[in-house]
């Protein structure tokens, strides 16, 4: 459903809001290590998502990353957006190029029942929530 680079943006911004409370900036190292990310692949994603204005990077001996607002109003369809873009909001379910009421794939009824529903998730789950399951031990990033 979601590209490789969406779920690690999204583990990692889950845990740089947990992780940073009081304006703690979050290091590179420490965040793919807590998401089981390639270090490499971690900075791509978090590049991208601080030219997005979703995240603030601090460079230098004492940087890393913070959130550019309150976790209670960043929610995952920002995050979605600025990694995968909106390909899940809009896309066909069989990844066709054209797939509308007017010609749909076989699935498209189907799966816009289900877009939908996904749509309103993303855009009614925030980060604050999500980090709050990662400190109260009932979510985790990783197994």
């Amino acid at each position: 459903m979601f590209s490789k680079a969406c779920e690690y943006g999204i583990k990692a911004m889950i845990y740089i809001a947990q992780a940073g409370e009081g304006g703690r900036l979050v290091s590179l190292k420490e965040i793919a290590a807590e998401i089981q990310s390639p270090v490499a692949f971690t900075a791509k994603i978090l590049q991208l998502l601080s030219r997005e204005g979703i995240l603030l990077s601090t460079k230098g001996a004492f940087g890393g990353f913070q959130l550019a607002a309150a976790a209670d109003k960043i929610n995952l369809a920002e995050i979605v957006k600025a990694i995968d873009g909106d390909r899940v909001f809009n896309g066909c379910g069989l990844g066709l190029k054209e797939c509308n009421a007017l010609k749909p794939c076989p699935v498209h009824f189907k799966f816009a029942a289900f877009r939908e529903q996904l749509a309103d998730m993303l855009q009614t789950t925030n980060l604050h929530e999500l980090a709050a399951g990662l400190k109260k031990g009932v979510s985790f990033l990783y197994r």
